[in-house]
């Protein structure tokens, strides 16, 4: 069941379940806290996962004014954390969620007791992608909504090579039934990332525990930025068999595994 918490002045969805040590769950862009189903499931009898929804996805608000950066989804985030009381935490963050789980691990090292960087890159986003990125994003920003054609771009892009076929429809529907008085939070949000700062240097100065995961067959963050991230971190890297973008979705049973083995040694 999905709370609301009123965050700069605006109520931001989140689910709250098991009792524990703090697991904060950051969700892929265009996703919710939904693609963190399987993963909660098998952790909320050891530990408390708290899941929000981004601004403008699932049930959460549009963003708050002003600039929407990955510093300003962190602070949000971590605004949340506040209001919940909760003072440490392992921070669990796939793709966007990754990123701006980087600038929290910035702001609030002393916090964070673990951080798992999952289908993520925290450099540069490579200028091609970037700029085939953005003409999607105007373009969906000038119609108001997500038009068909750009739905079959983007949808193949989240899967394995053979993508389950409900989880390929449902991730569609989702896409074509974005309400229109979010859609402007969804460009926000993608600008946030697209046009993002290099952060690789930070992670040369992260010292907590850390886990790097891809999908084997991620086509948005291939399984090399992931390596390259884990060597920077000093840190294991897991290659996610079977999997593209969502592997939470896509192999949960190898995800779960991992994350229980990685949270055991902390």
């Amino acid at each position: 069941m999905k709370q609301l918490m009123e965050i700069a002045g605006r109520q931001l969805a989140y689910l709250d379940e098991g009792q524990g040590p703090v697991l904060l769950f950051g969700h892929s862009y265009l996703w919710d806290s939904a693609m963190w189903a399987p993963q909660i499931e098998a952790l909320k009898g050891q530990y408390r996962c708290i899941v929000p929804d981004l601004w403008g996805h699932g049930d959460s608000d549009p963003v708050p004014a002003g600039a929407c950066t990955l510093a300003t989804l962190a602070r949000d985030h971590l605004a949340l954390l506040d209001a919940l009381g909760v003072e440490e935490f392992v921070l669990v963050g796939l793709s966007i969620g990754g990123m701006w789980g980087v600038e929290l691990a910035r702001m609030a090292p002393a916090r964070l007791k673990g951080l798992v960087l999952m289908d993520t890159f925290v450099g540069w986003e490579p200028q091609i992608p970037c700029e085939r990125y953005l003409a999607m994003l105007a373009a969906i920003e000038q119609v108001g909504s997500l038009p068909a054609p750009i739905i079959e771009q983007v949808a193949p892009l989240f899967f394995a090579h053979q993508p389950d076929a409900a989880l390929m429809d449902g991730f569609k529907a989702s896409l074509a039934a974005w309400p229109a008085d979010k859609v402007a939070s969804l460009v926000a949000v993608g600008r946030s990332f697209v046009t993002r700062e290099d952060r690789m240097e930070w992670l040369e100065e992260i010292t907590m525990p850390s886990l790097v995961m891809t999908g084997c067959e991620d086509k948005a963050r291939p399984v090399l930025e992931g390596y390259l991230m884990a060597e920077t971190l000093a840190c294991p890297f897991k290659e996610i068999p079977a999997a593209g973008h969502i592997s939470t979705l896509e192999n949960p049973a190898f995800v779960n595994q991992a994350l229980a083995a990685f949270l055991a040694t902390l």
